[in-house]
């Protein structure tokens, strides 16, 4: 396992179901793109100053738009929430059908079941649960997935923690999976940080005295790596494990850095479709791939622009705090990931103020590393580490 060059791009980047690689911003950096940009940043001061006008005018716009309210505006409104809550009801259903066991004949007295959980703005979570067959578990690992997927990827991966005594739960982000929000649309990573810290209350709650750890893979490792940054979250972890975390990404151009803020703000949902269409693998297993790109649970439009902002904004944080990170962590990373940047992840290492910290970098994998041909392998190394973490209380 060797530390390598070339890891982090120059551009804003999210895996999709489709196998593509999403740039995002990139379709706003042609000639013609930044004149357009130009010319709406210009209609936009226009508004602004025609906002602050007189005392008239503002009232002549504020009956325009109560008019506009009661008209199409509001039934343009109520037809796209509803045809939200269709899909989350459809993906529901999906999600609902996705299989909790590898082998029913081998299940081997393991429990599993999904549950819905009220979130931090009381939206719905869909969780899943595994149990070991043992009464007494040595600890629980809650999974944090990445963007654009969803819970149900990481059974196998959830059945080798149950065959150790470790517990699983796994939680599906806003807009993903079986919960509640438009589909891919993360209006703020701040409030899956929220919906862990709800989660987490529960566990602790109902399982009294036994350890807990997260893991979050890619984006979710940038959003446990924050949760982590918390006190009140900190103190009911035993430590954190990040798979190819999301910790240094860059706009394509500065100029969207800067912009990125005021398009969010005005078009948060919108979707870059004049996306790069050639696709970076994030696997070496093609069945793992095929299984990933045909599941109809994983995101497989372009990026929103909030999500996208979101991304931004949360990699920022991360590099400026590095050092504020104390809890015990263990970050994996393949050295050939075009995805995220394996040397952000030896930053993290090197800067971090943790005591207990683990670096794995392993040579040639990619960017899924629990669906790499060595996920076994993968899984063992976490569970290796959980347990010396757990050695440790007793010393």
């Amino acid at each position: 396992m060797d530390r390598v060059g070339g890891g982090g791009e120059e551009m804003m980047m999210t895996s999709g179901a489709t196998g593509r690689i999403v740039p995002v911003f990139r379709s706003v950096l042609s000639r013609r793109a930044l004149l357009r940009l130009a010319v709406a940043l210009h209609s936009l001061f226009l508004w602004v100053v025609l906002l602050v006008g007189g005392v008239g005018g503002r009232r002549r716009r504020a009956d325009a738009g109560e008019a506009a309210e009661t008209g199409g505006g509001r039934a343009v409104r109520t037809r796209r929430r509803a045809a939200e809550e269709e899909d989350v009801r459809r993906r529901r259903a999906l999600a609902e059908e996705v299989a909790m066991v590898e082998d029913a004949d081998g299940e081997g007295g393991r429990r599993s079941e999904t549950l819905i959980v009220a979130g931090a703005r009381k939206n719905a979570l869909f969780c899943r649960v595994w149990a070991p067959a043992a009464a007494e578990m040595r600890g629980i690992l809650v999974i944090i997935h990445g963007l654009n997927e969803h819970s149900g990827r990481y059974l196998h991966f959830a059945e080798m923690l149950t065959s150790c005594g470790f517990g699983v739960y796994a939680m599906d982000w806003i807009g993903h999976g079986g919960s509640d929000g438009l589909h891919g649309y993360v209006p703020s990573l701040d409030y899956v940080v929220e919906d862990i810290d709800v989660l987490l209350g529960k566990i602790v709650l109902e399982n009294p005295g036994v350890p807990c750890f997260l893991l979050g893979h890619s984006t979710g490792g940038a959003v446990v790596l924050k949760a982590s940054l918390f006190p009140h979250i900190r103190g009911k972890l035993e430590g954190i494990i990040l798979t190819s975390p999301a910790l240094r990404v860059k706009p394509a151009h500065p100029i969207v850095g800067a912009v990125a803020p005021i398009f969010s703000l005005l078009a948060p949902k919108l979707q870059f479709k004049g996306a790069n269409k050639r696709g970076i693998p994030v696997s070496r297993d093609p069945a793992a791939l095929l299984a990933k790109y045909s599941d109809p649970l994983v995101y497989t439009g372009p990026i929103r622009v909030r999500t996208g902002h979101e991304i931004l904004r949360i990699s920022s944080y991360l590099l400026h705090n590095l050092k504020k990170v104390t809890i015990p962590f263990m970050v994996l990373h393949g050295t050939a990931d075009r995805v995220t940047d394996p040397l952000a992840s030896q930053d993290l290492y090197n800067e971090a103020s943790s005591r207990h910290k683990d670096l794995r970098l392993y040579d040639g994998f990619l960017h899924d590393l629990l669906f790499e041909p060595e996920r076994d392998e993968i899984a063992a190394d976490i569970i290796d580490w959980m347990e010396r973490m757990l050695a440790l209380r007793t010393v």
